[in-house]
């Protein structure tokens, strides 16, 4: 059985809907946590400028789901440290 990891990731409400709808299947991102293809996304919805904690982190049914990463780039005019990240809806 493989091993995968589990990431707890924060992503823009106004990204929210695109991902939840299947239209956006790509995550940009730092690998500052050693992404790797089989392993699991939970995303956490946040509301960028939110300045009340309970205005912070909104309602989104993209809580209840989980993703896995299905592909990864990185160099190919990908900024060094960054990686986009193939993901979909388990």
């Amino acid at each position: 059985m493989e091993e995968y990891v589990t990431h707890d990731l924060k992503l823009s409400v106004f990204f929210c809907d695109a991902v939840y709808n299947g239209r956006k299947s790509f995550e940009v991102r730092r690998n500052d946590r050693g992404f790797q293809t089989g392993d699991h996304i939970k995303f956490i919805p946040i509301k960028p400028g939110a300045t009340k904690q309970e205005d912070m982190y909104p309602d989104h049914p993209i809580k209840t789901q989980e993703y896995v990463i299905t592909y990864m780039l990185n160099g190919w005019g990908i900024e060094n440290g960054y990686v986009v990240l193939g993901i979909k809806k388990l």
